[in-house]
């Protein structure tokens, strides 16, 4: 029996559900998605040391995919193509990337967290560690949780306001043309590859801290997951639950790797729902647990799911390459005169350096985008 609206409801016979899981196809996908930024990553190691050589050693090229590893410069190309209609010339794949992910987390949720995103699998991997080795999932206290949360939302709103609220388009197109800008992804590159000290220790303790709690930055610090999951409110999928078949099993909050209380609600409206379906593969039940189209009222089927995540993050990428706004429109000798130069070009750190992009002549950009950290 279940109570539903006030009247007590007998409740259907249990039908058990055969419907075949989709995790393994979901961490093939995460992991074919994660071995493609490996290679990007070796590519690069090839590029730099050649830009390292002088030019001496063979030219490998530059891989355009490591502009996704850029998300504030993508942001800035994003908002001046919204201001100009143009594409910037400098690293122009990263805008591509940024608007595939954004669409997939449209449509599908915020699935790019937990599809595709390398540092989804690696925060799941050290997760499962972390329960084989304390036995279960430890949940941080509600009343610790929540401002936890909002600590991405902060990150994510200095950097929206920075960008979309202090810098105009003069500002954005001088930041852009900077040479600051132009050799972002090599100071990146050398951000991972001569890391500080500093920086091997907070990542140390944020691996450390996953272990502990699954997802720790993903779920507390990811500006991008914030952003994400802001988009994600506005997608017509949604996780739906029959109060009537369900036997309150509560199984589905138990597999819900964002703590969400999915045998509580008949709809899962949150900003941490990644869509992994791990929530509907543990229901025992036949078509009790689901995504739902709202648009259509029915189930959607698994496989469906997997396929347009792969396909629109596809078709978006694939619009950027047909269209000739994939390739940097850096030459390697450009690369190469600035290769010595790299220490001494900083980005803007006050708001005084982004008034200066904002009403100073072009030559004056100098002191807020090329010159050395403070």
């Amino acid at each position: 029996m279940t109570k539903t609206a006030g009247r007590t409801v007998a409740r259907p016979k249990a039908i058990k559900n055969r419907e075949k899981p989709i995790q393994k196809t979901r961490l093939a996908i995460q992991a074919a998605f994660s071995a493609l930024c490996v290679w990007i990553g070796v590519e690069m190691l090839l590029f730099v040391r050649y830009l390292e050589s002088g030019g001496a050693r063979s030219f490998v090229e530059r891989p355009p995919g490591v502009d996704g590893f850029l998300p504030i410069s993508s942001l800035m190309n994003l908002y001046y193509w919204m201001h100009s209609g143009e594409i910037h010339p400098y690293h122009p794949a990263g805008l591509f990337i940024l608007l595939a992910i954004i669409l997939v987390s449209l449509v599908f949720g915020k699935a790019f967290c937990s599809w595709l995103c390398p540092v989804g699998l690696i925060s799941e991997t050290v997760g499962d560690l972390g329960k084989k080795l304390f036995g279960r999932t430890i949940r941080v206290w509600r009343w610790l949780d929540y401002p936890l949360r909002s600590l991405k939302y902060l990150l994510l709103g200095f950097f929206a306001y920075s960008i979309f609220f202090l810098m105009n388009e003069i500002a954005l197109k001088r930041f852009l043309d900077s040479p600051y800008n132009l050799v972002s992804d090599i100071k990146m590159y050398y951000f991972f590859a001569d890391i500080s000290q500093f920086a091997l220790i907070v990542v140390g303790v944020l691996l450390l801290l996953s272990i502990v709690v699954r997802n720790f930055w993903c779920r507390y610090l990811c500006p991008y997951g914030a952003l994400l999951g802001l988009t994600s409110l506005l997608s017509p999928h949604k996780i739906k639950r029959d109060p009537i078949s369900c036997i309150d099993c509560g199984k589905c909050a138990k597999a819900c790797p964002s703590s969400i209380k999915v045998d509580k609600v008949k709809t899962v409206i949150s900003d941490e729902c990644t869509t992994c379906l791990n929530c509907v593969d543990v229901c025992p039940v036949a078509n009790t647990l689901y995504l739902q189209s709202t648009a259509t009222k029915k189930p959607v089927n698994k496989r469906l799911v997997a396929v347009g995540i792969v396909a629109i993050f596809m078709l978006v990428t694939g619009i950027g390459i047909v269209s000739g706004n994939w390739q940097n429109d850096i030459t390697p000798q450009q690369y190469l005169q600035h290769q010595g130069s790299l220490h001494s070009y900083g980005h803007p750190t006050r708001t005084d350096d982004i008034e200066r992009l904002r009403h100073e002549s072009p030559d004056a950009q100098q002191s807020a985008v090329s010159s050395p950290r403070r």
